[in-house]
């Protein structure tokens, strides 16, 4: 299964950006092999609006499943969900953490946004 998990840096060591539509960067993690792939998301990072739904539409564009994020706002978790993207919020530690909490059932779905607006 392909996961999307956002991250300061370009490997699986780096850690969970908090952020997801501002992220550094975006991982696409194979759950199975750890193989990845970085997404650049630096288009985004100074967007003046628009940032969460742009990321959000390169996740699913990428074929993840699921987004492992800190905080993911109500433009972006809906932009998600209507692709079929499911998010677990209030992730930290290394992308490898994160892949592995996941891969041991350790984090859960949720079923809205953790972070206001900006608008």
């Amino acid at each position: 299964m392909k996961i999307a998990v956002t991250s300061r840096g370009t490997d699986l060591d780096a850690q969970v950006d908090p952020r997801f539509g501002r992220a550094a960067y975006i991982i696409i993690v194979d759950t199975e092999t750890l193989d990845f792939e970085v997404l650049d998301n630096q288009t985004n990072v100074n967007a003046f609006k628009g940032a969460g739904i742009q990321a959000a539409s390169m996740v699913s564009d990428k074929g993840a499943n699921i987004l492992l994020t800190g905080f993911c706002g109500p433009n972006a978790f809906n932009t998600l969900k209507a692709a079929n993207v499911k998010v677990i919020s209030d992730v930290s530690g290394s992308v490898k953490d994160a892949v592995k909490s996941f891969n041991d059932n350790k984090l859960s779905f949720v079923d809205q946004p953790n972070k206001d607006g900006h608008w």
